[in-house]
């Protein structure tokens, strides 16, 4: 593990039922330090896979490698730093699409994994209409794809990952 960062940072992500909680997913690991974020947005790059991308993307994710990607890379590393300067933003894409990226609130500096995407396509990220918005789901809770991902890139062997059941 690093040894970098001074704690642990614990990640839960529950499964309701009649708006109960009946399983709760917990990763806990040592998060990244700010000085170490272009190496982690490598790593989440690198770890992106196509059966990752919700099957309405899967085809133009074929051409394009990086569509279909923005949320649950830039939600992974959101959650992967030891940080509280980065801010979720979104915007609507030339896709009519929702487009994910995150933005250093002390420098404005964007981090955006999939970025390519557009560039790829001769098309230019939406960053100027981004805003700043919760992220998607119940209770803004983090996907699976995203915990899926954040343990791909920690390595198994430096996360626990337990599951609960309620």
């Amino acid at each position: 593990m690093r040894s970098n960062s001074s704690s642990m940072k614990t990640i839960e992500r529950h499964r309701y039922r009649d708006k109960k909680i009946f399983q709760t997913r917990t990763l806990v690991f040592e998060p990244y330090s700010m000085t170490e974020i272009e190496s982690v947005i490598e790593s989440i790059a690198s770890n992106l896979k196509p059966k990752m991308v919700t099957k309405k993307y899967r085809e133009e994710n074929a051409t394009n490698p990086m569509f279909g990607h923005c949320y649950h890379s830039s939600q992974a590393l959101f959650y992967l730093m030891d940080t509280d300067i980065l801010e979720q933003r979104t915007a609507i894409d030339y896709h009519d699409c929702s487009h994910w990226w995150l933005v250093d609130t002390t420098t404005d500096k964007v981090y955006d994994i999939t970025a390519d995407q557009y560039y790829h396509v001769g098309q230019t990220p939406p960053y100027a209409k981004g805003v700043k918005k919760p992220w998607y789901g119940w209770r803004q809770r983090p996907h699976q794809r995203t915990l899926n991902l954040m343990i791909k890139v920690l390595g198994k062997e430096n996360v626990l990952d337990k599951i609960e059941n309620i």
